[in-house]
């Protein structure tokens, strides 16, 4: 399941025999896991991995680690985070005593060096062939970070066998969506059951959009004016119900698909659509508007729409002589009072 803190939530349990593994495997099947990284509603469990045991006896004591390798934009370098303290309270650790995560930024040109690997081992308290594994683990994960076009790899723990053996015993990975045409291999993993659904169809029709839990619909064309919309919701007293870019295209029957998504949302009690009319025309976009309300048929809640740039007037003429239900703006402070009023109890 996608998400993180699956054992203290109940879902990762260790079984010494085949029948150990059928029952707890019983237990876990079905139920509804809640994680920090879940909501309250938790998530549904519908497939059980079953690994090899790693806790067995031997002349070295077992240690848990974290290691990961992201992007640090601060720098523009990739970079690798770890720790001694590895395990369930990573999170903990990073809170409470963070001076014991470890930073090691990689050299574009260079790579990642032998020199760090080795730092890598030692600053983990690791000597002689534990240490020889480790330095081997990191190569190999960094190799693979960059093969797959990685955004981020997070292994938690890292595990020490007590014969030295370095396992990674679980591991998060985060591809870039823009590079997945690189991986097709990597495309047939992707799991619809752990994703939102109306993520998932809006997905389908080239949507940019994803879930929040405010209760003002957005729908915007561009990343930084959608993130500027969401903005002003919150100055407004509303909470944004979702992040939706229709794209440069914005024509009637995207509008019309934006328009049934976010309707999907029950929280949401108002629509914001602000859109920039640059490489489209700011009256094209109101037709648009215009003939997807019509086609979805009554809305019940209020819709405001601000359209600028391109014709930006005749927009705004066009929906003010349509007839329907909604309120147009050209000044974003205008939007952002049509949508207080929208909010008020008595709207």
């Amino acid at each position: 399941m996608h998400a993180g803190g699956r054992g203290k939530g109940g879902g990762v349990k260790v079984a010494g025999t085949f029948d150990e593994v059928r029952e707890k495997a019983r237990q876990i099947l079905g139920m509804t896991l809640v994680t920090p990284q879940t909501s309250a509603k938790g998530k549904l469990v519908r497939k059980v991995l079953v690994e090899q045991n790693i806790y067995y006896p031997g002349p070295s004591p077992i240690r848990e680690f974290y290691f990961s390798i992201l992007l640090n934009r601060a720098t523009g370098r990739n970079m690798i985070v770890f720790s001694q303290q590895g395990g369930m309270d990573i999170e903990e650790v990073a809170d409470k005593t963070p001076e014991l995560i470890f930073h090691e930024e990689i050299h574009p040109g260079a790579g990642l060096r032998d020199f760090q690997c080795r730092m890598i081992a030692a600053r983990l308290g690791l000597v002689g062939e534990a240490a020889k594994n480790m330095a081997k683990l990191a190569k190999a994960v960094y190799r693979a970070y960059l093969g797959m076009d990685a955004s981020m790899i997070e292994i938690n723990p890292v595990f020490k066998t007590s014969d030295d053996k370095i396992i990674a015993a679980d591991a998060k990975v985060v591809a870039d969506n823009s590079a997945l045409f690189r991986h097709p291999d990597i495309e047939k993993m992707r799991d619809l059951d752990e994703e939102d659904p109306t993520e998932v169809e809006a997905g389908k029709h080239h949507l940019n959009y994803v879930k929040l839990d405010g209760n003002v619909g957005c729908m915007v064309n561009g990343a930084g004016l959608a993130m500027a919309t969401m903005d002003i919701i919150k100055l407004s007293g509303g909470e944004p119900a979702n992040f939706l870019d229709v794209g440069g295209s914005a024509n009637a029957e995207r509008v019309e698909r934006a328009f049934r998504i976010i309707l999907k949302d029950p929280n949401v009690k108002a629509i914001l659509v602000n859109i920039f009319g640059g490489i489209v025309r700011g009256d094209r976009v109101a037709n648009g508007i215009v003939d997807a309300y019509r086609n979805i048929g009554e809305i019940k809640i209020p819709i405001i729409v601000r359209l600028q740039g391109t014709n930006a007037v005749e927009a705004k003429e066009i929906i003010e002589k349509s007839g329907l239900k909604v309120q147009s703006a050209i000044l974003l402070k205008e939007a952002a009072d049509l949508v207080r009023r929208a909010l008020e109890p008595n709207a």
